[in-house]
């Protein structure tokens, strides 16, 4: 078991240091990909109970799509696929990962293989069994999305949602977490909005009595901004945009040519299919499938190459990346 240990510790570690080499050669127009990903995001659910006016689910209703769950079997195989390389599996990309009751199983087969595992939620199922569930399967890190302190604040962009359940959430998994000896790291994570920007202060304040162990004040991302939008902060420096002298806004970050996402990660949406990066949210750039292609067949495909001598030389003209703060 030790041999087994270490042989899949020294893949990662070669593989990493050869993903950081490339990546830096990336900065003098040089493309090597010798390596595979470090890093992969698995979508256990393509669906979600909320509304949330910004987001690709939450903006469709539940009859334009078929709704569906990663099964343990698919998982099996990506997880076979991929545990000589990466370090880190990421359970969530577009939907609501709580909605797999799966999902504590899947972690701990990611946890027992080594793996750093994350999952991201809005907590709305978290009850005090599944909490318990997670932090005894192994999850090295929950994220709990709370956009406000009050439900009217909460409410203006988790449509749908309850406050009190998201609360009752951290609770169960601070209790969890205390009762286990567990060393999972609880992050809340708020957006920043003009409908609770008055409650930062607060919130930065209370969030370990809540039962979270950081905070991360994040900016949100916005799909038609032109012509702004009524949720943004009133001060841009807490924006992702900003708004120039015609009164038409754009996005902070000037687009280059280097991207480490195309470099370090992968997204498996939960058909299977291969994404370049979280961006492409609808699936434009689909690489492969890796519950019929192995790893590597994807990696190296023409597509896949095509898509990063794209991002190299003509990044400005890649549709998902002009909203990218990589």
């Amino acid at each position: 078991m030790l041999a087994v240990w270490v042989r899949l510790l020294a893949n990662r570690t070669k593989n990493l240091l050869q993903a950081e080499f490339n990546y830096a050669l990336s900065y003098w127009g040089i493309m090597r990909f010798t390596h595979l990903p470090t890093f992969v995001s698995v979508e256990p659910a393509n669906f979600c109970q909320l509304h949330c006016p910004e987001c690709p689910v939450g903006m469709c209703s539940h009859e334009d799509k078929e709704n569906k769950l990663l099964t343990i079997e698919q998982f099996r195989h990506i997880l076979d696929a991929v545990q000589n390389h990466v370090h880190t599996i990421q359970f969530y990309f577009q939907g609501e990962p709580l909605l797999n009751h799966d999902l504590a199983k899947m972690i701990r087969m990611a946890h027992d293989v080594g793996l750093y595992t994350i999952v991201s939620t809005n907590a709305q199922n978290l009850t005090a069994k599944l909490a318990k569930e997670l932090v005894y399967a192994g999850l090295s890190r929950i994220i709990v999305s709370m956009d406000g302190l009050s439900e009217e604040s909460y409410g203006a962009y988790r449509i749908g949602g309850n406050l009190h359940k998201t609360l009752s959430g951290l609770g169960y998994l601070k209790t969890a977490k205390l009762e286990s000896g567990a060393h999972i790291h609880i992050e809340l994570q708020c957006l920043k909005l003009r409908t609770n920007e008055h409650e930062w202060p607060l919130l930065k304040r209370s969030y370990k009595k809540m039962g979270a162990d950081s905070l991360t004040l994040k900016t949100a991302q916005f799909y038609d901004i032109r012509q702004g939008n009524p949720l943004m902060p009133s001060s841009t420096r807490d924006s992702r945009y900003y708004c120039d002298d015609n009164d038409v806004w754009h996005v902070k970050r000037r687009v280059g040519h280097v991207c480490r996402r195309v470099y370090m990660g992968i997204v498996v949406d939960v058909d299977g299919n291969v994404r370049p990066c979280c961006f492409d949210k609808g699936g434009k750039y689909i690489l492969g499938n890796l519950l019929t292609q192995s790893l590597t067949e994807i990696w190296n495909s023409d597509r896949a190459k095509h898509f990063r001598e794209a991002v190299l030389h003509h990044r400005k003209s890649i549709d998902i990346c002009q909203n990218c703060t990589e």
